[in-house]
């Protein structure tokens, strides 16, 4: 009798969902111990397939769904890998290092493109004198599985439906896969679904 007055995921409400993201092949890319918290409606808090699965869910609810690249991060854009003068960047730099914004773009272009987000760049290779960025998401054209458990549902504040997230948390944004030497952790502290306070840095 109590589970009808429990509250179910609708537009405007607050999801904490613990889950686990693999490749198309079961290989685990990343499992946090605490859960993932977004408004949950249209907020771009997580990807619109698994919005649309967690749609009218309650407490308990768990699934498996799989999102084709189309549906995740893209294809893999080969356009979208630069080759520039190590000069340009600050030191030390290693792999795995994010700047934002296009390297060799002129500043007024970056300006007047004002409704989309900067392009962020991940050094994939550093040579003596060459620096190779790659714009694409790490996970672009990759199909991804999430593993999905509802922990907890509540009404947002107006305020959280005001600023679009959760109070706490500014958004949810994805990033690299696990690394097995952990020598990334710093530059990816959020992960695959975490908030990354700690943001990239930006070429000037």
């Amino acid at each position: 009798m109590f589970d009808k007055f429990r509250m179910k995921i609708e537009k405007n409400t607050i999801v904490s969902l613990r889950y686990k993201l693999t490749d198309a092949q079961n290989n685990v890319i990343e499992e946090p111990d605490s859960p993932m918290v977004y408004l949950h409606g249209g907020y771009e808090g997580t990807f619109p397939k698994i919005e649309t699965l967690l749609d009218g869910q309650d407490v308990g609810y768990e699934a498996t769904i799989q999102l084709e690249p189309n549906e995740a991060f893209g294809e893999y854009d080969p356009e979208l890998l630069k080759i520039e003068p190590r000069a340009r960047f600050p030191e030390p730099l290693e792999v795995g290092m994010q700047f934002e914004g296009v390297p060799d773009a002129e500043e007024d272009v970056a300006i007047d493109d004002t409704d989309d987000e900067p392009l962020i760049y991940t050094v994939t290779d550093v040579a003596d004198n060459q620096v190779v960025l790659d714009g694409n998401h790490p996970l672009a054209g990759m199909a991804l599985r999430f593993w999905v458990q509802v922990e907890d549902v509540r009404a947002a504040t107006d305020d959280e439906i005001e600023n679009c997230h959760p109070e706490g948390g500014e958004s949810f944004s994805f990033g690299m896969p696990n690394d097995d030497d952990g020598d990334d952790d710093e530059e990816f502290p959020g992960g695959a679904l975490g908030g990354n306070d700690a943001g990239p840095r930006t070429l000037h």
